[in-house]
């Protein structure tokens, strides 16, 4: 896990932070979608790599939508 960590980190991927901003999201979730295609990502993989990117609000909203999910 951390060598694919490190490999989805290498390419740079965008940061979303939170609050309402619809393109921006849309922004976030396209270009971590090109980096999972090119790393040929399994969905338990895209969960967590996806969720290393989201920092503040977003970060705060993931981590109580992962208790309500339990993942």
């Amino acid at each position: 896990d951390e060598l694919r960590l490190e490999r989805f980190m290498n390419n740079k991927p965008p940061i979303f932070k939170g609050g309402y901003d619809p393109d921006g999201a849309q922004q976030w979730l396209e270009g971590i979608e090109r980096i999972f295609g090119a790393m040929r990502c399994q969905d338990e993989h895209k969960v967590l790599l996806g969720g290393y990117v989201l920092h503040d609000e977003a970060d705060h909203w993931w981590g109580n939508a992962k208790q309500r999910l339990e993942i």
